[in-house]
């Protein structure tokens, strides 16, 4: 594999194309969105000269990383001659559905299609292409120039060939795949967001605020983020899409999203994306501060 197409262009999908492209793959990047195209490249550029001021890349490095990477806003140009293509899109159903009917009309019949989502359900997506052997998930996990983790997710029809490929390609990555079978939340999120989510009926009960949640987490269970923190850094709103899915894929209610959580996304505070959440965010500092919402009077 040489050609990687990379759909959206937002956290994730600048991190996956920064990361082939520092491994030396042709990336191409889409995204419908001019300036989000712009903002990516400033972005990875950005991560990039943080890697050469830490001594992990040179600057030739950081100048043919930036060289391996090309940009469209048409997906079926972007997607012409790839070898694998990788959906980074927004955490929706349809729009991921929409999506892979057209990458199976435009991409070539040999290339393998990926998909980055963290919950939806891939032989769902695999079922609207006529290439289902050919139809993965690749969960990189955020920020993943930095994670080492991709949870490889087989589909129903997902070959054994297409796997071992992607298994391979994500270690020439200097990543670690770890292959999980097609169930809702796959490993990684069915076990992550059950305990985000009791951690926000824990503060939404009044057992505990904000800060007391986090350091019982941080310090009594040795996590390097509190749930609470992390559910900012992840979105308020894609953690409540994940929910949703584990809720209605198992119909148990030990999944049901807490009130306060939905509540929240209604009111626009998704967490670090738009400045609050359980945290207020300022650009330039990396204080952490309790959002007012939550602060003890």
């Amino acid at each position: 594999m040489k050609q990687i197409a990379v759909i959206g262009s937002g956290t994730m999908g600048n991190g996956i194309a920064h990361t082939f492209a520092q491994f030396g793959y042709l990336v191409n990047l889409i995204d419908i969105n001019e300036t989000a195209l712009a903002k990516a490249l400033d972005t990875i550029g950005k991560n990039l000269d943080r890697q050469v001021s830490k001594g992990t890349l040179t600057a030739e490095q950081k100048a043919s990383t930036l060289q391996n990477i090309q940009t469209f806003t048409s997906l079926k140009d972007g997607v012409a001659h790839a070898d694998l293509v990788v959906e980074a899109a927004t955490e929706n159903v349809e729009l991921k559905l929409n999506i892979f009917k057209e990458l199976d009309q435009y991409a070539p019949a040999k290339a393998i299609l990926a998909s980055n989502t963290s919950s939806i359900s891939i032989t769902q997506i695999a079922a609207v292409t006529k290439r289902g052997d050919k139809v993965i998930g690749m969960h990189f996990m955020n920020p993943v120039p930095v994670m080492k983790l991709v949870e490889v997710i087989r589909g129903y029809a997902t070959s054994d060939e297409t796997t071992k490929t992607i298994m391979a390609l994500s270690e020439n990555l200097a990543k670690v795949p770890v292959e999980v079978n097609d169930y809702p939340g796959f490993v990684a999120n069915r076990i992550l967001m059950p305990m985000i989510n009791e951690a926000i009926y824990t503060l939404y009960e009044g057992v505990a605020g904000v800060y007391e949640i986090d350091t019982v987490m941080k310090l009594g269970m040795a996590h390097p983020m509190g749930p609470l923190q992390l559910a900012d850094f992840i979105g308020l709103d894609v953690c409540l899409a994940i929910l949703k899915v584990l809720h209605d894929g198992f119909g148990n209610p030990k999944y049901a999203p807490c009130p306060l959580l939905v509540n929240m996304v209604a009111a626009g505070k998704k967490g670090v994306k738009t400045g609050e959440g359980f945290y207020t965010y300022t650009a330039g500092s990396k204080d952490l501060v309790v959002s007012a919402k939550f602060k003890k009077s």
